[in-house]
């Protein structure tokens, strides 16, 4: 490009830095509680503190398994951890991007990994759940049930809580792999439980929504929704929200003790609510087959607002700094302003973007699709580095500014100015 000086003299070699905030940074040490998109109120937020700023859509970068992805990332000590229609677990470096190890199961992981005390808990459709050294990825046990493994396991004082396709709930020991209890229930669990005050919280296709005592397994209450109930229920201030699939598009809000039914949203009728609620600051935010997202006023129920996608939402909303993400099978990957519900961006992948919810660490997004990718968007920092042309400019002296942008390090394809 071609300028004019105003002051003089200039140095001869010009350093133009536009600077954006939100590069991803590891997250906090991970102890011995990791649930469903993280903790019981399925927040998807895995920052250790909250993040320096939301994430503006842009493609830090991509990891290609080659298979459909419907598990969704679980991040730990600068780690994410995801599963793979292909039958593997794969470790990612969260900074770069790079595989650190990969693990073969006997079938596709649709499952999404938890991670405590240096082990990744993950199930599998060969029927077993896994216990994996989180540093190199080798197996430390394995249990095997009587059916497929979708469910995604909970695990909270030494012990990982998981559904099966068998019918049952599993309570295992974490360390050895032991079985503590199982607990029957009428139908296949693909549903994730959720471990809040010393109760599992888990649906199950027979309709009903479980409560368990998590020292043995028996029950404390069950609800009978008129639905599967493949969602995975969020606890938050002594209220499960959980959302049914099948027959009444219903959300519903109950008594975390007694199971008392507190209200109901009906998104679409017979519809489904595949779609994990998230409850954060008072509003629980969910997908549903009838193509939206909704914010519901998590002590009323009262709607505050929906947001269209071009597609049904089974994808689980994640929310970090005021801002709520989600896939949708539209293919694309939304964030939407978590208080008026007005889209921020969106970016398209080339699938589906199905069961795989956003994880969250420091402003960067973590989530898979259906076309094999685990994408991580974030805002990359630009420098813009330039030589002028001569030594000193002054005003009304026309000089030449050669230059090339950078991202992290690494110039942009077709990024050279003049």
């Amino acid at each position: 490009m071609n300028a004019k000086a105003i002051v003089a003299p200039i140095i001869g070699i010009l350093l133009i830095s536009v600077l954006f905030t939100g590069l991803a940074t590891p997250a906090a040490a991970q102890d011995d509680t990791m649930q469903y998109h993280y903790n019981a109120q399925h927040t998807g937020d895995y920052s250790p503190v909250a993040g320096p700023t939301s994430s503006n859509g842009q493609l830090k970068r991509s990891y290609s398994t080659g298979s459909y992805i419907e598990s969704s990332p679980a991040v730990a000590n600068g780690v994410v951890y995801v599963g793979s229609d292909n039958g593997n677990v794969y470790a990612l470096n969260a900074t770069t991007g790079a595989k650190l190890w990969n693990f073969p199961t006997g079938e596709a992981v649709q499952s999404s990994p938890a991670v405590g005390n240096g082990f990744v808990y993950v199930g599998s459709y060969d029927n077993n759940v896994f216990a994996l050294y989180a540093n190199n990825g080798t197996m430390l046990w394995d249990f095997e049930t009587g059916l497929y493994v979708t469910s995604s396991p909970a695990v909270a004082n030494g012990v990982v809580y998981v559904g099966s396709w068998d019918h049952n709930v599993y309570a295992l020991n974490a360390t050895t792999g032991a079985k503590l209890w199982n607990f029957p229930t009428g139908s296949y669990v693909s549903s994730s439980p959720a471990v809040a005050n010393g109760v599992v919280y888990v649906g199950s296709g027979d309709g009903q929504l479980y409560a368990l005592y998590a020292n043995n397994g028996t029950k404390l209450w069950s609800y009978g929704t008129a639905s599967v109930v493949s969602s995975s229920p969020a606890v938050a201030n002594g209220v499960v929200c959980v959302g049914g699939y099948g027959n009444n598009g219903n959300v519903f809000a109950l008594n975390a003790t007694t199971g008392a039914t507190l209200w109901s949203y009906t998104t679409t009728p017979r519809t489904y609510v595949y779609s994990s609620p998230a409850v954060v600051n008072g509003v629980v935010y969910v997908g549903s087959g009838d193509y939206n997202v909704y914010a519901l006023n998590a002590t009323t129920g009262a709607k505050l607002w929906n947001f269209p996608t071009g597609g049904p939402v089974a994808s689980s909303p994640a929310v970090a700094n005021g801002v709520v993400y989600v896939g949708s099978y539209d293919n694309n990957v939304y964030a939407i302003n978590a208080t008026s519900g007005a889209k921020l961006w969106n970016f398209p992948t080339g699938d589906v973007v199905m069961y795989s919810s956003p994880a969250v660490v420091n402003g960067v997004v973590y989530v898979g699709s259906r076309d094999g990718n685990v994408y991580a968007f974030g805002t990359i920092p630009t420098t813009l580095n330039a030589t002028i042309s001569t030594a000193a400019a002054y005003a009304t002296q026309n000089f030449t500014i050669n230059g090339t942008l950078r991202t992290d390090a690494t110039g942009i394809a077709g990024a050279t100015i003049t």
